[in-house]
């Protein structure tokens, strides 16, 4: 039996479509899952009386890390390493 070419065409794409379709479904249990299980965390961790770094705290190897940071900027950016200036640095979580 011969199939017509509209028809390989159509079973084609409507496999494209299915698969596309489940791997949206997959992801967002999947996402549904950690934002369930990192709130739990997020919570405990505060019930625990955790309190988050404070801004004023030292960062250890400061210069190392400035230096670093300005290295990995002037390589993405294609740009002089002496043309980066870096007004500040503030430590998240």
């Amino acid at each position: 039996m011969e199939y017509s070419n509209a028809f390989v065409c159509l079973l084609g794409i409507g496999t494209v479509f299915i698969g596309l379709i489940c791997i949206i479904i997959i992801c967002s249990l999947i996402g549904f899952f950690v934002r369930k299980f990192s709130k739990d965390e997020a919570i405990s961790s505060v019930g625990a009386g955790n309190t988050p770094a404070s801004s004023a705290e030292e960062i250890p190897n400061r210069q190392e890390m400035i230096a670093a940071i300005s290295a990995a900027i002037a390589e993405a950016s294609g740009k002089d390493m002496s043309a980066i200036r870096i007004v500040s640095v503030k430590k998240i979580g």
